[in-house]
């Protein structure tokens, strides 16, 4: 796909130096060259759900949606402009150069709007703003929009997820297109990008790490601190995990003490926000390199058994 660069081209732009170019801005005769060109396509998913007095209702948008504009970034850099995610380097000219002259060329990746309600679960569903949809639902809605993105022509396709209810029905979607499309699913969730030893270090022994606790609140501190309202709050310190080491999933109706989050609020800050954001941008762009150099994936088959001699 060749083109000239006139200002206000977006698609030349980010032919020339990658990033991410958002889908609903591609014009339809375009699509399958920007898909060609493409290493990778982008969805976030999120939710519209209550994180208490102190966070917006779309803490898991944001948080999925600008995790997913770093995906394709050189620096880390993120402008929401008009619309576009910036390549994380300014513009063409103004990205790093090689010694050859020439600008150096980063990830190409595709954003498709975000996935912005969800199945939530019962300890957030009564509370003011949160909006959830069935479980059943959520699945059937992921699968038609994951295997439409894969059938639009990006069988490689990142999809960052900001709310920790989706870990269960996007992967049982993308195991269902998995099985019809060949494609290359890659779920990240942003908060699992930081690890727990390293929010102690960020934030001392307390729990830091619950639903609108202070982890969340600093990851979005690091993309809209203006939509944060620390002061609307006192710590409600969470329920204690179980004293074992081993791994498990625990679901309760209520776990007090708890108003549909919980957390120690005061230790959030702007600077832990931005130390969040670039441990976690940083991991995740480690982890789209290391896919989009891996293989790609076989066809799937409708015919795993060989048919036995003279069978059917």
């Amino acid at each position: 796909m060749t083109r000239s660069n006139p200002d206000g081209d977006h698609i030349a732009a980010w032919l020339a130096g990658g990033g991410l170019v958002p889908v609903s801005r591609v014009p339809g005769g375009e699509l399958a060259a920007v898909a060609e060109a493409a290493d990778f396509a982008v969805l976030p998913v999120g939710a519209v759900e209550w994180h208490g007095p102190h966070l917006p209702l779309g803490t898991d948008l944001i948080l999925a949606e600008g995790f997913a504009a770093e995906s394709a970034t050189s620096s880390g850099a993120f402008s929401a402009g008009d619309g576009a995610a910036s390549s994380g380097g300014g513009t063409p000219d103004e990205a790093a150069t090689p010694a050859g002259g020439r600008p150096a060329v980063g990830p190409r990746g595709v954003l498709f709007p975000a996935v912005p309600y969800a199945a939530c679960p019962g300890q957030t569903r009564p509370w003011p703003g949160t909006v959830a949809i069935r479980p059943e639902i959520a699945v059937g809605y992921l699968a038609d929009v994951i295997e439409g993105i894969v059938a639009a022509g990006f069988p490689r396709l990142l999809i960052v997820n900001g709310h920790d209810a989706n870990m269960s029905t996007v992967r049982a979607a993308m195991e269902w297109v998995s099985g019809r499309r060949t494609a290359s699913l890659l779920l990240v969730n942003w908060f699992q990008l930081v690890t727990p030893a390293e929010t102690v270090e960020l934030y001392g022994p307390l729990v830091s790490r619950g639903h609108g606790g202070a982890y969340e609140t600093s990851g979005v501190l690091g993309f809209d601190p203006g939509a944060v309202r620390l002061g609307a709050v006192d710590d409600l310190p969470p329920k204690p995990k179980l004293p074992v080491t081993h791994p498990y999933v625990l679901v309760e109706s209520r776990p007090d003490p708890w108003q549909g989050w919980s957390g120690h609020i005061s230790l959030a800050d702007e600077p832990a926000g931005r130390r969040v954001r670039e441990l976690a941008g940083t991991r995740l762009r480690e982890v789209v390199a290391a896919w989009v150099a891996a293989p790609p994936p076989a066809p799937p088959t409708a015919n795993p058994l060989p048919a036995s001699e003279g069978g059917l």
